[in-house]
């Protein structure tokens, strides 16, 4: 009687640990406090984490061996009064972190705003697609072709230029015709803008090494 009692006690205690811990693992996906915000795109949690936005790509600010983008003084300013020093809820990606070691999430306020969605949607950043991470990607494709529309934010001013220029359609990147990634893209994932903006409207973003 008593080792059943006792083996009973310990499978409570199993699952009540089990429990906690399940509870523990979940609260990267609560909300969090922005402690620092680096730019348009990129913000950093209280806890020292740096987190990228999925599914928006925003105009650079000056690097050490880079000048600033058009727009990105006022897309970093825009990001940093919608989160500073505010607590977020993150919805993380399929993939949770890039190449530089970032979390990866879609990000919302406390009010529900959707922060990836208000940037492009406001013009402070385009729509950038990437694999496995592409839940929203219609809804800010659509945001971002409502900016256009309204000629807000970067796009007041956008200095479009005639031109031949090859996208990709798996990566959804588009290139110049000296661009080396343009010229290695297969004639089967090939499609061809005459104007950049036609390539944004179509849910293509310039490769790094095209940025304006």
């Amino acid at each position: 009687m008593r080792l059943q009692v006792r083996n009973r006690f310990i499978i409570s205690t199993v699952f009540l640990l089990a429990t906690l811990a399940l509870s523990v693992t979940a609260i990267p996906a609560s909300f969090r406090f922005v402690q620092w915000v680096d730019d348009g795109d990129t913000i950093v949690l209280s806890d020292g984490t740096r987190l990228r936005y999925i599914g928006v790509d925003a105009p650079e600010i000056k690097h050490k061996d880079m000048p600033a983008e058009r727009f990105g003084r006022e897309s970093k300013a825009f990001n940093r009064d919608l989160v500073y020093h505010k607590k977020v809820h993150l919805e993380l990606g399929r993939q949770q972190h890039d190449h530089y070691g970032r979390l990866l999430a879609y990000v919302f306020l406390e009010d529900g705003t959707f922060v990836n969605d208000k940037l492009v949607r406001s013009g402070y950043a385009y729509y950038l697609f990437r694999e496995p991470n592409t839940k929203h990607n219609r809804l800010l494709l659509i945001a971002q072709r409502e900016a256009m529309a309204k000629r807000v934010g970067l796009w007041k001013e956008f200095q479009d230029k005639i031109g031949h220029y090859i996208g990709n359609k798996r990566s959804k990147r588009f290139h110049r015709t000296t661009c080396r990634f343009g010229k290695a893209t297969a004639k089967r994932n090939r499609i061809s803008f005459d104007k950049r903006y036609a390539a944004f409207w179509a849910g293509y973003s310039p490769c790094k090494k095209c940025r304006p």
